[in-house]
């Protein structure tokens, strides 16, 4: 899944597999695809398309997708308004959606996280998940609890499962569980160790039990899912069974692109080994390491709605509207303005974009094209106020970089393109992008390292600041993987 899809997890409806991901501080929350292979997957909608669930603010975590009968759930971790991180659950009749909320199960004062339900041996529904105190320099117990029918609450007592040891590769956390039964085991793959970033140390572990509530024992042999010379730090996923052969669908960093495109959707072969415990193919992921494959994008904003791909940071949802060929894009005054953005796929890509009429945009405006990291990491070409300007937003402090007079012409075309992710250059043309004039004016490049958050990868989008009666409009944009 090429671009920004962590945490993912799958499940098999019928003939169709669907998985969701980690969309975090991006809307709309956690992104549904589809397949029939395992490889080729179609973007069809989002759990929560419009508003977030009412209860919950931001770090929309790890969902976890499963089917039983003809419901389906989702579990998943967000952050409790005026509170800690929390698991809440969905409920849908039908895996596209739409989706009921049912709010949070548990948020322990440390936070709980990864939320996977599963049946014991004598069919009792339990919620696994984790204690997240590595946020508080605490250990990180896998606990399992009782849920009831309707999945809406736990009920009875929690029971420990296993939790970190710091003196060996799991470092100061343990996460992710999801487990499956064999051949009279239950097994549980887990992560552990530093998830993100490039210093991440993330990999993949097994333990297994008779029984769900235990005794559990972890694998001599782990970690069992480790790092080669094309992906990075694997981690947090789901076992599935395809065609009598066993996948785990889990992230990991393209080392080609790291933080800069974020964690990738990625498919790895197990096998079960004659002791019974589970082997990944060469120990690494994949086992014949491949590229990601380039994705390119092109809207021209002549549908009823936007595309699925689009997103906003969740905190500030833009108001935007299509008409005739157009998006227009109503300005916010707070952080950066309204954004739009597209995930990117590669290190390397051009995007562009038509800015229609940008000498009437009331003053104090501005809009243009902008690589985003988040509302107050950005680096952007805008215009406005008689001026075409290179602005640079850092923790939510801006400054010009470069400036041109903005000429007399009712289509601005603009462009950025990135180049190992966190080199960008700017470019902005009056006459449909015959002449190109480099901003700054010698073509220098501009050092975008700081804009990754710790968690995400970088959006390359559109964005208006100003006050909420501006409105902006574009007429179209593209995002393309450069060679």
């Amino acid at each position: 899944m090429p671009g920004d899809f962590p945490d993912p997890s799958v499940v098999k409806v019928g003939n169709t597999y669907w998985a969701t991901a980690t969309s975090s501080n991006w809307g709309p929350t956690f992104p549904l695809l589809k397949s029939t292979n395992l490889t080729s997957w179609e973007l069809v909608g989002h759990v929560f398309p419009g508003e977030r669930p009412a209860w919950a603010d931001y770090y929309f975590w790890a969902p976890e997708i499963s089917q039983e009968g003809a419901k389906t759930y989702v579990f998943y971790t967000a952050h409790k308004r005026g509170g800690n991180l929390a698991v809440g659950v969905a409920s849908a009749d039908n895996p596209a959606g739409p989706y009921t909320d049912h709010g949070p199960l548990v948020g322990q004062p440390d936070g709980s996280i990864d939320g996977f339900p599963m049946r014991d041996e004598k069919g009792q529904l339990y919620l696994i998940w984790k204690e997240d105190g590595n946020s508080v320099q605490q250990p990180t117990p896998i606990w399992a609890q009782r849920l009831n029918d309707t999945r809406t609450a736990l009920v009875g007592e929690k029971q420990e499962l296993f939790r970190n040891d710091p003196s060996t590769w799991e470092g100061n956390l343990v996460e992710g569980v999801s487990i499956v039964q064999h051949q009279g085991y239950f097994y549980a793959f887990y992560a552990g160790n530093g998830c993100c970033g490039r210093g991440c140390t993330y990999a993949t572990g097994v333990a297994r039990a008779k029984n769900l509530l235990g005794p559990w024992e972890k694998y001599a042999r782990n970690p069992i899912l480790i790092n080669n010379d094309t992906w990075k730090c694997p981690g947090h996923g789901t076992a599935v069974e395809h065609q009598g052969r066993w996948y785990m669908l889990h992230h990991a960093y393209h080392t080609g692109s790291q933080e800069f495109v974020g964690r990738q959707g990625v498919l790895s072969e197990f096998t079960w080994a004659a002791s019974g415990w589970p082997e990944f193919k060469g120990g690494s992921t994949p086992a014949a390491p491949a590229a990601p494959t380039p994705v390119a994008f092109t809207d021209e904003f002549t549908g009823k709605a936007l595309q699925p791909s689009w997103q906003w940071p969740v905190e500030q949802r833009p108001a935007f509207a299509l008409r005739g060929g157009q998006l227009q894009l109503t300005a916010r005054p707070d952080h950066a303005g309204a954004a739009l953005g597209q995930s990117t796929t590669t290190p390397g890509y051009t995007a562009t974009t038509t800015l229609l009429n940008p000498a009437s945009l009331p003053a104090g405006s501005q809009a243009g094209l902008a690589a985003h990291g988040d509302p107050d990491n950005l680096l952007s070409v805008v215009a406005g106020g008689g001026k075409v300007q290179l602005v640079q937003t850092e923790k939510g402090q801006s400054k010009t970089l470069a400036e041109a007079a903005l000429p007399a012409t009712k289509a601005l075309r603009l462009r950025l393109q990135a180049q190992q992710g966190s080199r960008f250059s700017f470019a902005w043309s009056a006459d449909e992008g015959k002449t190109w004039q480099p901003l700054p004016a010698d073509g220098t490049t501009v050092n975008g390292a700081y804009l990754p958050p710790w968690d995400r990868g970088i959006r390359a989008g559109v964005l208006a600041h100003g006050p909420a009666t501006t409105v902006a409009s574009f007429e179209q944009f593209s995002l393309v993987p450069n060679p």
